[in-house]
């Protein structure tokens, strides 16, 4: 909505005779504009242009966040729903074995939780812990009728390990669910960093002489008395390109992005089999209690040889043995149809966004200044109306030393797209680890995915309730790039850089930021 003061700068514009005041951004000769009206004129289109860079970066930040959105909530579905399978079958299937053991698996499903929201959990040592626990608490209540003390668990768990008391099950839902894990968590951050640069950037205010362009762009035809002239095509392109220059240094590392994200999307959808990992994690739990159910008395004759027989106890035998064992058949209702749909509409809005910040001053021009056609001979060209002669300039801070509409400094990047930029770099890196079923610390990032930092890329009701970071004693691994020379990861991009490094090299950032001060 206009103010009284733009209002009264038009309604002077229309109504005043032309004179011959010098004016310092639009062209010299009959005006109707006065100093004053210019300069109202240059603070209007520097707002005018920045909403609509603000405009547009809320459009790309809606669609990434939907996506996260979408993908958040039918994992944390499928978490739900295997957990509250386990609470309501394994009770009447495994009577004390389960009732008296119930933090064990609540413990476990939070710690899978809070691993998936980005805390600083090791989460193959966190699986390895649930089925230490769980044997020894099983393996006291199987044997109920000996006396057995921590010492003898800690021996016993040495010597079941050979023994393999839950077959295969351990190790086979260690591998799956940390690979499952992984891509989840790197896939939704993915996302949020996606937004979160967009946010910032689009936040970066013009320049001086971004905004006499612009004003001249938009708002000296109406001081020439040709405001119903549109601007020409490739004018606006040239002014745009020029004001925007090191948003398009965004565009290599931005399209790296979305490939790592597409990528890893295939992922989810493919070898990685998050529906059926994630979905049967109480499934599994169960196989691998039927299996020492069944070899129980093998598996206690061994640790006994072992460890020694223990004592004894007065309080008499287990009433385990009468409950039932064997194998049990629980079913799984598939959600794979649901990912297929989610991971497609994910690749389609990701390619899309590819070439965002090479084409947004097109889009800015087309569809915000509406500049005529490009062949048009009849629109405002900085000076008159006619024909615009110059070429159009590239893309990115480089192509602009040349830029006839805006004087550009090419040596002077604006540090904070440059941060951003290394941003982009970061979670690419993480991402491609992710790819190859490498786990990633996602503590050393700046922004994650509890909402730290600028904290405004995922509002509250859309990414749901926070949860403040505790950290975990145990530390996550950190896997850098293997080097391409030596026996690397088949698979590994040759572009990616350690993360540690990366870190650095956004701290240099930050320190040249205060130089060029």
């Amino acid at each position: 909505m206009e103010s009284q003061s733009e209002a009264d700068d038009f309604n002077a514009v229309s109504s005043a005779e032309k004179n011959w005041e010098h004016l310092r951004i639009c062209p010299q000769g009959y005006t109707c504009c006065t100093s004053e009206m210019e300069e109202n004129f240059a603070n209007k289109s520097r707002s005018e242009f920045e909403a609509m860079m603000k405009e547009a970066g809320r459009s790309v930040q809606t669609i990434l966040t939907a996506q996260y959105r979408s993908f958040d909530n039918y994992f944390q579905d499928l978490l739900n729903k295997s957990e509250k399978a386990l609470y309501d079958t394994f009770p009447s299937l495994y009577g004390e074995l389960y009732t008296q053991n119930t933090k064990v698996f609540k413990d476990l499903y939070s710690e899978l939780r809070r691993y998936y929201r980005g805390s600083n959990i090791n989460l193959e040592e966190a699986l390895n812990e649930f089925w230490t626990r769980l044997l020894e608490r099983l393996f006291k209540l199987m044997n109920a009728q000996y006396h057995i003390t921590d010492e003898y668990l800690d021996c016993m768990v040495k010597h079941a390990e050979q023994h393999k008391p839950f077959g295969e099950v351990p190790r086979d839902l260690k591998v799956k669910a940390t690979r499952a894990f992984i891509v989840a968590r790197s896939y939704a951050q993915g996302f949020l960093v996606g937004s979160d640069v967009v946010k910032k950037v689009s936040q970066v205010s013009l320049s001086h002489e971004c905004t006499r362009a612009v004003m001249k762009l938009m708002y000296c035809p109406h001081c020439r008395g040709m405001a119903s002239v549109k601007p020409c095509s490739n004018y606006c392109l040239n002014v745009v390109k020029g004001c925007l220059a090191n948003q398009a240094d965004l565009n290599t590392e931005w399209k790296y992005l979305m490939d790592a994200l597409v990528a890893v999307a295939d992922r989810i959808d493919g070898p990685y089999n998050v529906d059926t990992v994630i979905g049967t994690i109480h499934m599994r739990i169960s196989e691998a209690i039927s299996n020492l159910q069944e070899n129980k008395d093998s598996i206690t004759a061994k640790v006994f040889q072992g460890c020694g027989n223990p004592k004894i106890s007065t309080k008499g035998s287990s009433s385990e043995d009468k409950k039932r064992r064997g194998k049990v058949t629980l079913e799984a209702k598939s959600s794979a149809v649901a990912l297929e749909m989610l991971v497609l509409d994910a690749k389609g809005n990701l390619t899309a966004l590819k070439s965002y910040w090479v084409t947004l001053p097109g889009v800015l021009c087309s569809k915000k200044v509406m500049a005529s056609a490009a062949a048009d001979d009849k629109c405002w060209n900085g000076m008159t109306k006619g024909s615009y002669l110059p070429e159009v300039m590239g893309d990115g801070l480089a192509n602009q030393i040349n830029n006839p509409e805006v004087e550009v400094d090419i040596t002077k990047p604006d540090m904070t797209i440059r941060q951003q930029i290394m941003q982009l770099k970061i979670m690419t890196n993480r991402l491609g680890n992710a790819n190859m079923g490498n786990d990633v610390d996602f503590q050393d990032a700046s922004d994650d995915m509890s909402g730290s930092g600028s904290g405004d890329s995922c509002p509250d009701d859309v990414c749901g309730k926070r949860l403040s970071k505790s950290p975990s004693t145990r530390q996550p691994e950190t896997h850098a790039i293997p080097k391409q020379s030596g026996h690397g990861v088949i698979g590994a991009s040759s572009r990616s850089l350690p993360s540690a490094f990366l870190l650095f090299l956004l701290g240099a950032s930050i320190a040249v930021q205060h130089l060029w001060r």
